[in-house]
């Protein structure tokens, strides 16, 4: 994304200032009212014909970033991706791990053909993925990109950067592939491997969900049918936390007298009641 300052007005848009060459921001991308000299935001990339042009649509995802793509089209060349723009996002034979289906999705890593300049995607994506050692801590909250099932839970992107490792056990929801959520750092090990988990660990998660059941105790009616006996799921559904948390935070807040557990559920104490 680019902001740019609008030069002129032709019959076919607007020129806006690119550098050495101004940059055409066709009609229909036009914002009703803009004038010369307004700055304007647009994602700038190469047409049809090679030549940079603007657009004000905001493409579902740039250069440097992976994606979770739907094939629109596929050709003698490779296949084409809706990422949100008029100009569908190419796929070489060369970069695809199988031969890309109309109507399925992909994950892809977007980067510049060093040949063409075109803006192009990968589903290679492990060679895109950083070496560095990763600098995160354990409890370190993160962005995840889920990628794909495994035998032992699912592969995911750290921060658009790292590739991790989510286990089985630590999933308490339905996951596929695309899905966008925040994570935590489990461990780094050394071989700099990451795994992952959906959750905080430790007291500072109990404690902090703590707080979370006794405001939604107090504002629903002081009681809540879920106890021990209730499924992981269900828990999870409710306030997206593990079966463990919940009871250690049940525990927590028994032991501060802010409860009572009933064979129904748990309800909060007389003197917290409004």
């Amino acid at each position: 994304m680019n902001t740019l300052r609008v030069l002129r007005r032709a019959d076919q848009g607007l020129y806006l200032s690119g550098g050495p060459e101004d940059i055409l921001l066709p009609n229909r991308y036009v914002p009703e009212g803009t004038q010369e000299g307004d700055d304007i935001e647009v994602f700038v990339y190469l047409d049809a014909e090679e030549r940079l042009i603007a657009t004000t649509e905001t493409p579902k995802a740039q250069v440097g970033d992976f994606a979770w793509l739907q094939v629109a089209w596929v050709n003698q060349f490779g296949a084409f991706l809706d990422w949100g723009l008029m100009k569908d996002l190419f796929v070489p034979f060369r970069e695809q791990k199988m031969k890309m289906q109309k109507g399925k999705s992909y994950l892809v890593h977007l980067h510049i053909d060093p040949e063409s300049y075109r803006i192009m995607a990968s589903a290679k994506v492990e060679r895109y993925l950083s070496t560095d050692y990763p600098p995160y801590h354990g409890g370190d909250a993160v962005e995840l990109l889920v990628w794909q099932k495994t035998d032992l839970g699912f592969k995911v992107i750290i921060d658009n950067r790292f590739g991790g490792l989510l286990f089985d056990d630590e999933i308490f929801r339905p996951l596929h592939s695309g899905d966008r959520l925040t994570g935590y750092i489990k461990q780094v090990r050394p071989d700099g491997k990451i795994d992952v988990s959906l959750q905080r660990k430790g007291q500072k998660a109990v404690h902090d969900f703590s707080d979370i059941l006794l405001e939604h105790l107090q504002h629903n009616g002081g009681f809540t049918p879920l106890g021990d006996k209730s499924p992981a799921e269900e828990i999870y559904a409710l306030f997206g936390v593990s079966k463990k948390v919940f009871k250690k935070a049940v525990g927590d807040l028994y032991k501060r007298h802010l409860i009572t557990i009933e064979p129904e559920g748990v309800r909060i104490t007389e003197t917290l009641k409004d």
